[in-house]
């Protein structure tokens, strides 16, 4: 009984650092595409790589064809205010603020917008987190 317990143990722990290794080399993968095209680093890094990743592990884990479509509408619910990040960081950077400031002053506009806008879809849509 204990060895197949063992077994079955060792069995989620390499699928669940498969995970971590395939997402991992996804974003090494960009970051090093990123130091020689921009462009197509922002191609890559644009396509819904981690969602769709997100999307097979949790139908890999789940098999909840509802759960996944959920999924699917919610990031799309939620793309809206992920732009923030793209329009405020390359502007703060362009007025030469450092690159640490920036990031963190994007980050935080972008926490704000979907703070708002979750109220937003509350208020009007009786949409909830």
């Amino acid at each position: 009984m204990f060895d197949y317990l063992s077994k079955v143990l060792s069995l989620v722990n390499l699928v669940s650092l498969s995970k971590v290794l395939i997402t991992a080399i996804v974003i090494v993968v960009a970051a090093e595409v990123a130091k020689k095209s921009s462009l197509l680093a922002g191609l890559i890094v644009s396509m819904p790589l981690i969602t769709v990743l997100t999307l097979i592990w949790l139908y890999w884990d789940t098999k909840d064809i509802k759960q996944v479509s959920d999924l699917t509408n919610n990031t799309l619910l939620m793309i809206l205010p992920s732009l923030t990040f793209f329009i405020f960081f390359p502007i703060l950077l362009k007025f030469n603020l450092n690159f640490a400031m920036s990031m963190l002053i994007a980050i935080l506009s972008t926490a704000i917008c979907y703070w708002g806008y979750t109220i937003f879809l509350n208020k009007f849509f009786n949409i909830s987190l």
